[in-house]
Formats: structure tokens, C-alpha cells, sequence
């Protein structure tokens, strides 16, 4: 009798644990850190450039801003989108390092900078990423870009897309390389986001970082790539990238990113400099100005585990949650770091299956309840539904 009554109630509560969906308390997190920035629009910086835009990387915050919204046009900062989409791809896996890429007519046709690739040639997807992030090459542009899509056009539309999912409401793209096209155009404001959301490929400064560096070395047709930005040499807190730009119409630009301490900046210049000295002093003003003003407080690391919570429907019985991204907080050096709160939410009512990477709550910082930043939490791993037997195994032990 008593083996008919367990075996029954085991029935009921594997029968609730199959067919209900699952209830996740929230949880909470408290830590204390502390955050307040005063933005000084009146500073006398970048004067060479008709807009500029300096921001921490890691919580957005805008540190200086010069017309950051009037539309120019980008010349070759342009690439920053092309890289963009090429880690992307690289990540998802429809493309890899160490591939070989045929270049094609129009690809070696390209004028402006570039590689001198030649139409035919096949070169490594690693020495064309090179191309582009160190020499700026058109061509090695067009290539990347006809191998991710099948042709310049098709990434053209690629790139929009991702402007939107961006958020981007003052940039257009005619083309991947940056040459002078009608409608084709950006603000400082939307470079510096199109930069934030490149720099979250941690690989791509190893790239943008080389100085000099050799394509088809040894060969007779060998090509000395120099990096197009100088500021990776000649700055003293650290550039590491990102892209320049220079045509007649947008004159000298530059996105520029340094890490000093801990914090990332990114800068950005369009338009007015006439020379890479003038455009190369803006954005060694911006950079100093944010070091000498400016820290960071790292909360947590990218991927870091937050909180963790049991879910007997699941295969993985403990789930572990991370962070989709790091969390640091921007504060003017000298303040008291004393009165911020994080807070952990988890969602309720999460269903199965869960990808990895599935956003399944929010992790805000606080500033005496104010809100400052809020980052997606994530799963760490794929989380699938619990099979009969380990239902069966968890519902039997809960008896003893």
C-alpha cells in the first residue's frame, strides 16, 4: 500500500514539473560603488574639427560632445561598421581566420587606399583583416565584404541593418570603404556607438594596434602595411585603435580608443582638420583630458557568473547566470565612491528550452535608487528540458 501511494504521488509531481511552466524568484545583489560625472560642454577642446565626441567604452557616458550630431561625411571611419560585421561573422562562424579569400575584378579595381590586391589572387582572411584595420585597403574591404555577403551591395544592406539594430538614426552607408558617395554620411555620435559595439571583440585591437606589419612577405609582390593611425605609436597612454579617415570633401577624421587604468575612451573627430597633425592633436586633447578628470570602477567582468538558482525541470539542475557584458561605473577622480547599489533581478516565468546567451534578467546600478546602468544577465550555458529519468531521480530523492 505504501509503494502504491509513493509511486502515485511521484506520477502527480512529475506531472507538474513536465506541464507547469517555471516560476524564478528574483534575486538580489547588493554592492556599493559611486558615481557622479559633471559633463563640461564649455571645455576648449578639438578646435580643428567641426564635431567631436569623447565617451567611456564600458558605460557609454559622454565625456565632452561638439556638435556630435550634425551628419558628415565619414570617409574611411566608414570601416568601423565593415569590421564590425566581419567579427560578427567570424563569431557565428560563417567565416574563419584562416580561410583563403579570391579577390575579385571589382575588389582589385578599388582606388584610394589599399593593398594592391590583384583580381584572382587569393589571399589568407586574416592578411585582408589586416588590410583593412591597419592600411585601410578599399580593396581588401570590397573583398571581406563580397565573401560575407556575395557582393559589396548585399553588405551595403548588412551595414544599414545593423545601423537600426543600433539604434543609429544619423547614419546612412552607400558603400564598405568610405569613398565619396551621395548620401553617404554619419555623426560623431553614432562613429563612437559604431566603435563601442566594434571594441566588445576584445581581438580587434590586436589588429588595429599593429604598427607595421608585411603582407605576401618574402614574396616579389611583398606589401608593407603602416598603420594609417599614427597615434598607435605616438601616443603615450596607449591608442590601440580604431580608424582614421581622410577625403577632400570630409577632410581629416579619426576614431581613436586608448585604455589607461582600467578605462577604455573612445574619441572621435569629422571634419575641419586639414592635416594628420591637426586631427591627431583633437584627439590626443580628448584622450588627455578624460585620463587626467576620469576613472573607472570595474563591478563585474564580461561573462562573470552573478547568481546561480535551482530549476528541477532543466537538465542542468543549477543554472548559472553571467553578465552579457562588463559593468564598470565612470566616476571624476576624487569622488567618495561610497552609495551605489547593484541590484540582480531575475525574470519570472522563463521557459525552456534556453540558448547559451539568453537574456534572462538585469543587473542595474544604483545611486541612491536613481538609475545609472542596467546590463543584460545571460545564461552560461545551453539549458535544456529535464529527460523522464532525472525527473524521476529528483522527484524519488525529494522523499528522503
Amino acid at each position: 500500500m505504501l509503494k502504491k501511494i509513493i509511486f502515485t504521488m511521484t506520477l502527480v509531481i512529475l506531472s507538474i514539473l513536465l506541464f507547469t511552466s517555471g516560476n524564478v524568484l528574483a534575486h538580489h545583489s547588493d554592492a556599493h560603488v559611486s558615481i557622479e560625472v559633471n559633463e563640461n560642454q564649455s571645455l576648449d577642446l578639438a578646435n580643428h574639427s567641426k564635431s567631436a565626441i569623447l565617451i567611456e567604452r564600458d558605460t557609454g557616458n559622454i565625456l565632452f560632445d561638439k556638435n556630435a550630431e550634425e551628419k558628415l561625411p565619414p570617409a574611411s571611419m566608414t570601416k568601423i561598421m565593415t569590421l564590425l560585421l566581419i567579427m560578427e561573422a567570424l563569431e557565428k562562424g560563417q567565416l574563419s581566420l584562416d580561410e583563403t579569400i579570391r579577390v575579385s575584378e571589382k575588389a582589385a579595381s578599388m582606388g584610394g587606399s589599399q593593398i594592391f590586391l590583384e583580381a584572382g589572387e587569393e589571399m589568407l582572411a586574416e592578411d585582408i583583416l589586416k588590410g583593412i584595420a591597419v592600411a585601410s585597403g578599399n580593396d581588401a574591404s570590397v573583398a571581406m565584404a563580397e565573401r560575407i555577403a556575395g557582393s559589396e551591395q548585399a553588405f551595403v544592406e548588412m551595414m544599414n541593418n545593423k545601423v537600426d539594430q543600433l539604434g543609429l538614426k544619423s547614419t546612412k552607408f552607400q558603400n564598405a570603404t568610405g569613398l565619396p558617395a551621395e548620401d553617404h554620411y554619419s555623426t560623431a555620435h553614432d562613429m563612437a556607438i559604431m566603435a563601442q559595439a566594434l571594441l566588445k571583440y576584445e581581438d580587434i585591437t590586436k589588429y588595429t594596434s599593429i604598427y607595421e606589419d608585411y603582407l605576401r612577405k618574402g614574396k616579389d609582390n611583398e606589401f608593407w602595411l603602416v598603420n594609417t593611425n599614427k597615434l598607435v605609436r605616438f601616443y603615450e597612454g596607449g591608442v590601440d585603435g580604431l580608424k582614421t579617415g581622410y577625403t577632400r570633401e570630409a577632410k581629416y577624421c579619426l576614431t581613436a580608443t586608448a585604455e589607461k587604468n582600467g578605462m577604455r575612451t573612445i574619441a572621435v573627430v569629422l571634419g575641419g582638420a586639414n592635416s594628420t597633425k591637426e586631427r591627431n592633436s583633437d584627439v590626443s586633447q580628448l584622450l588627455d583630458y578624460a585620463f587626467s578628470k576620469y576613472e573607472t570602477k570595474q563591478l563585474y567582468e564580461k561573462n562573470q557568473t552573478v547568481t546561480s538558482f535551482e530549476w528541477l525541470k532543466a537538465d542542468k539542475q543549477k543554472v548559472d547566470v553571467v553578465t552579457s557584458d562588463s559593468v564598470s561605473v565612470l566616476f571624476e577622480k576624487g569622488t567618495d565612491l561610497s552609495k551605489i547599489d547593484t541590484k540582480i533581478t531575475i525574470n519570472q516565468n522563463i521557459d525552456l528550452p534556453l540558448e547559451k546567451g539568453t537574456m534572462v534578467g538585469k543587473l542595474q546600478v544604483l545611486d541612491d535608487d536613481k538609475l545609472i546602468s542596467e546590463t543584460d544577465l545571460v545564461v552560461h550555458d545551453d539549458i535544456n528540458h529535464a529527460n523522464v529519468f532525472q525527473l524521476f531521480k529528483r522527484t524519488f530523492q525529494s522523499f528522503f
